[in-house]
């Protein structure tokens, strides 16, 4: 949900700044813009997508627009044909100069970490609910018999088992799980390892976040050489072909008290950066969590405390 959130607000912060500040192709360009981060949440929640391809598909279709607003305005929108003669060319022309080589670099980098982050967790749960529901052997459930059950036969309603019994009893039932815990503990390592990589300039925050201000650069890039590119676009596309319909106006809700644009401030402590970190500093408390499970068990709920009398499996003691 936390990434759905951050996608929808990178959403927002460029389809703002066609609204604001290239207001007469906003129409045209946040429909681009939805597309672009339609694929951005396809790629992360595990569609076999090439950022590379989204990126530049993106780049590929806003060039007709800005061609036709910001290189070449005129008082109609050029025809179908000349746009996809603009798309097919945009590669060879290269409006926007290197910046949507950079933006591919960026991507790439950090959707793939998120989605690997992603996927690892999504493991991590299966591991977790499969051993969550384990069968044990008829040893095993003999063996609690005696352990828990025994003592009642003699009247002995109150007593536990001693802490050493109970320890060889629930390892031998746990023995299948046992063998877990070096795959946990390196789970859990690799995962420290990806979160680490996710931080700095490729953390998806900054990237999709600030993913506005590469369009804006770009379209900045593209209207400075507005002259050198139309002459361009005339070799291979020949003069622009106008048809008689005008774009509409904006029409993107920028309302404020969108409660999704306040939630994902940059600024605000629930930021994905920081439920990274505080999911990871409580993952790393159940690292030996496998090993460790026959302790936890007898010492929380099962077995009788120091010092005091516990059931060794066939009598009462005072020491095991």
């Amino acid at each position: 949900e936390t990434f759905e959130m951050l996608i929808r607000l990178a959403e927002n912060y460029t389809s703002t700044l066609f609204c604001t500040a290239y207001r007469n192709m906003a129409a045209e360009a946040t429909v681009r813009v939805e597309e672009f981060f339609t694929d951005v949440g396809l790629f992360i929640f595990g569609t076999d997508l090439s950022t590379e391809e989204f990126v530049n598909r993106f780049f590929d279709t806003l060039f007709p627009v800005v061609y036709s607003h910001v290189i070449n305005p005129g008082l109609t929108d050029i025809s179908l044909e000349y746009a996809e003669c603009l798309r097919m060319a945009r590669r060879d022309i290269r409006p926007f100069g290197n910046i949507p080589k950079k933006a591919i670099g960026q991507m790439g980098r950090s959707l793939l970490s998120s989605r690997t982050f992603l996927q690892a967790l999504n493991l991590g749960i299966e591991v977790i609910n499969t051993t969550d529901h384990m069968r044990f052997s008829k040893d095993c459930s003999r063996a609690l018999l005696r352990m828990q059950y025994c003592p009642h036969c003699q009247g002995l309603l109150l007593s536990k088992p001693c802490m050493d019994f109970c320890l060889n009893v629930i390892q031998g039932c746990l023995a299948d799980t046992a063998e877990v815990d070096l795959h946990w503990r390196r789970y859990v390592q690799s995962l420290e390892e990806l979160s680490s990589a996710m931080s700095g300039s490729y953390d998806i925050e900054h990237v999709l976040l600030n993913f506005h201000l590469l369009v804006n650069d770009a379209l900045v890039q593209a209207r400075i050489h507005g002259p050198e590119l139309s002459e361009q676009v005339k070799k291979i596309c020949g003069p622009p072909v106008r048809k008689p319909t005008q774009s509409p106006g904006c029409s993107f809700n920028q309302n404020k008290d969108n409660p999704g644009l306040k939630m994902f401030s940059r600024d605000n402590e629930e930021t994905l950066t920081r439920r990274r970190n505080e999911f990871m500093s409580h993952l790393r408390l159940y690292r030996a969590f496998y090993s460790g499970l026959a302790d936890q068990l007898c010492s929380n709920e099962l077995a009788a405390g120091d010092g005091l009398p516990c059931w060794n499996g066939e009598d009462v003691i005072k020491r095991y």
